[in-house]
């Protein structure tokens, strides 16, 4: 299969690397883009419309077809925009722990409020975020050792605001003839369950889905690479 993973908020492409290598050791293309405005040096006003634009160059630039589009978290978003542009070379999205955007709605709309406001207070003067390492080892990456946290937090950067808040078009999203999965990692503890759950949550507005879940937590992408590369070609696979 041919994989075009799109990461999640204050990541960057190589958070994907060992997910990246199990799937290529079994054969699979595997593309893993950084998002404008991630990573080091990263823009901090950089748009949404800028970051969809990005994945839709990279489909165009490569000719790349019969792809399987997945999306973790914050990349939910993009996700679905990118797929308005380019659903002709899809064979199927996978939202993996992702938000599922309502048309004219933005990212923020779906945080908890008891979560929103301490992002508002910890955010820079230049409009990025970045997350405490306590709460990113407690909510974020609950399933993992210390070193395997340390070594993750790490490659996290300063993830820009101003795009989140964007209310998004998705008009016509949900009349698109593209196969969509849900791959629920069940120990995510990112926000208060009684607040927010990714499933059913977010996996609701996807209409008809395929449903495939495996233990771990927002960030087996880290905590256990081998198994979310099994649940991602589980969640692609025709």
């Amino acid at each position: 299969m041919r994989f075009v993973l799109i990461h999640g908020s204050w990541h960057d492409g190589s958070g994907w690397d060992g997910v990246r290598a199990a799937l290529e050791r079994d054969g699979h293309e595997v593309h893993t883009p950084t998002l404008p405005g991630n990573g080091a040096g990263g823009d901090p006003t950089v748009t949404m419309s800028e970051t969809v634009q990005a994945v839709v160059d990279l489909f165009e630039n490569l000719d790349l077809r019969d792809v399987v589009l997945v999306g973790h978290s914050f990349g939910g978003a993009v996700v679905q925009l990118a797929a308005l542009r380019v659903a002709d070379r899809l064979r199927r999205m996978v939202f993996h722990n992702a938000y599922v955007i309502a048309d004219g709605q933005a990212v923020f709309s779906y945080v908890p409020e008891s979560i929103a406001g301490a992002f508002t207070a910890l955010a820079s003067p230049d409009g990025t975020l970045s997350l405490p390492y306590a709460y990113f080892r407690d909510h974020l990456i609950n399933d993992a050792d210390a070193e395997t946290a340390t070594a993750a937090f790490a490659q996290m950067s300063p993830e820009p605001l101003g795009r989140s808040a964007e209310p998004l078009d998705l008009a016509g999203f949900a009349e698109l003839p593209v196969p969509r999965s849900y791959l629920y990692a069940t120990d995510d503890n990112v926000f208060p369950a009684h607040e927010f759950s990714w499933h059913p949550g977010m996996s609701q507005r996807l209409g008809d889905f395929r449903l495939v879940q495996l233990p771990g937590s927002h960030e087996l992408l880290f905590s256990d690479p081998e198994a979310l590369a099994v649940g991602i070609v589980a969640a692609g696979r025709d």
